[in-house]
């Protein structure tokens, strides 16, 4: 694998683990108090103004984590035909399933009042 690839696929990881973070935030406000104690009311106020956007946030991390998937266990072009030496990928995919479980506790997480809600009414 190439410099190029392994940056590629952190880039993607690394972006899909932020936007995991910022729908989580976006959430926060809904799913602990203890947001009210991090940022104050007026810090609380601001994240329940803002979380029309986790959807969104959570599909673009969703999104990203697919392109680090798709970099990280994709087979190079020029080693199609098995000619050339590969470096270990092994890493990369720990750190991208690692990405990916967090991502999807912290969308369970900010999404947990939603389906109390549903499941109650």
């Amino acid at each position: 694998m190439e410099t190029s690839d392994n940056r590629r696929v952190i880039g993607a990881t690394g972006g899909a683990l932020g936007l995991s973070v910022f729908a989580a935030i976006f959430g926060a406000c809904c799913v602990a108090p203890w947001t009210v104690g991090l940022f104050g009311v007026a810090g609380a106020v601001a994240l329940a103004r803002l979380s029309f956007l986790q959807p969104y946030f959570l599909a673009g991390a969703a999104g990203l984590l697919a392109v680090a998937f798709w970099w990280t266990y994709r087979k190079p072009a020029a080693c199609a035909d098995d000619s050339c030496e590969t470096v270990s990928r092994r890493p990369l995919r720990w750190l991208v399933w690692c990405a990916a479980a967090l991502t999807l506790i912290l969308a369970a997480a900010s999404l947990a009042p939603f389906a109390v809600g549903y499941l109650a009414g």
